[in-house]
């Protein structure tokens, strides 16, 4: 049977009750392996920019385009460091059936129509879907028009092929997820192997900072927290690119008129959607243009110089009415947790804890993890100037 059917035709007490034992389970990987874990991290290979003797890295590339998405895959596709074995389009920015051809139509604007497209997830897990066609328009590419796609997607569906990528080339696939992670969290399920043969997994996602979608959640958290809670807590190395990093590489005039000068079709249609998205967001009264959110994942990985990370536990609210799809960022030297220059390892006894209990319960409050151990990668600075002279460079030709 179809994966994916199975997972999308269970209730949600069936989801928590299987997902559990996912969860469970690795906790106490997260503790064996950690140190192993954030040594494979993709950031700490090569320390020269792009292209100084990095890669090529297998990538399978997991979007729901979208404005960023579309730029993000057209960088993946102009960048030699890369081995594309896959591109999954989920739902999210807008339904499946448009950012399914939106990836057929980046692919054939590239030129790369040798990678395989494969159609993910149409819903959530357990959630009915919420898209952003209010941020990336009603066709997702913020209204740019390109001709209906000729390619044709893999039959194979998206968790079905990422599993089958990974099994086949384990320890040396990356995961970039710039969309909600529900084909991830869906191939995970299905093979419990699986998480211990992915290289890594860099995400568009979460934020310590606030949301974008509420005042708690980043947008692709928060369309399916129970597929990231999965991921967070799958023990794969995550480096998390959120909101705290992306917000500072808004797209300007400027950007898409060295995208307009450049003569070639990647350049010609990058600029496209970015003119449309920038006049989209002066008609909706926003002070700057469109965030390259997904792009900065894409270009983090390949310059690691770009962002500066830290070690965080990261989970997410999956319950709270008002704050579910919130990322949960814990720290010994972060925050009013901080300790003072040489006591920051006496601080990993930090207990990770849940809610208080109610009256109504004889509990105390659930200890999650008894001890501080790292589970993400969180990119906390970015050199904006070097990304957009890498993504620029890129879509133009010009690097």
């Amino acid at each position: 049977m179809d994966s994916t059917k199975e997972i999308f035709g269970i209730t949600r007490r069936q989801f928590v009750t299987s997902s559990a034992a996912v969860l469970a389970t690795s906790g106490f990987a997260h503790e064996a392996n950690a140190v192993t874990a954030l040594a494979r991290q993709p950031s700490e290979q090569g320390k020269s920019g792009p292209g100084a003797g990095r890669g090529p890295f297998r990538v399978i590339i997991d979007t729901d385009p979208g404005v960023d998405d579309a730029l993000a895959l057209l960088l993946a596709m102009r960048s030699p460091e890369l081995k594309i074995e896959a591109i999954t389009p989920v739902a999210g920015n807008v339904p499946l059936d448009l950012t399914l051809p939106n990836a057929l139509r980046m692919v054939e604007i590239a030129g790369r129509t040798d990678i395989p497209v494969a159609a993910g997830a149409r819903a959530p897990l357990v959630r009915r879907l919420v898209t952003a066609t209010y941020a990336h328009g009603e066709n997702g590419l913020g209204g740019a028009v390109f001709p209906e796609p000729t390619t044709k997607p893999v039959a194979t569906p998206a968790a079905d092929l990422i599993r089958q990528i990974v099994r086949k080339y384990p320890g040396e696939v990356t995961l970039i997820t710039i969309g909600p992670l529900t084909n991830i969290a869906s191939a995970l399920n299905s093979d419990p192997e699986l998480a211990s043969m992915v290289r890594g997994l860099v995400m568009m996602g979460g934020s310590l900072s606030g949301g974008n979608i509420t005042p708690a959640a980043e947008f692709n958290v928060y369309v399916d927290p129970e597929a990231a809670r999965i991921v967070f807590q799958s023990g794969i190395p995550v480096t998390m690119v959120g909101l705290d990093v992306t917000r500072r590489t808004s797209l300007t005039d400027d950007h898409v008129r060295a995208l307009e000068a450049a003569q070639n079709p990647v350049s010609q249609a990058a600029a496209k959607i970015g003119r449309n998205a920038i006049n989209h967001n002066r008609e909706g009264g926003y002070l700057v243009g469109p965030n390259m959110h997904d792009s900065l994942a894409v270009a983090g990985f390949l310059d690691p110089a770009i962002l500066k990370l830290q070690d965080y536990y990261i989970d997410v609210e999956t319950t709270g009415e008002l704050t579910a799809g919130e990322t949960l960022g814990y720290s010994p030297v972060a925050g009013d947790l901080r300790r003072r220059p040489g006591m920051e390892k006496d601080a990993t006894n930090m207990p990770i804890r849940g809610s208080a209990p109610t009256l109504a319960s004889t509990k105390t409050s659930p200890v999650l993890r008894d001890k501080f151990v790292p589970n993400t990668k969180v990119a906390v600075e970015v050199d904006s100037a070097r990304f957009f002279d890498l993504l620029i460079g890129r879509l133009s030709g010009s690097k």
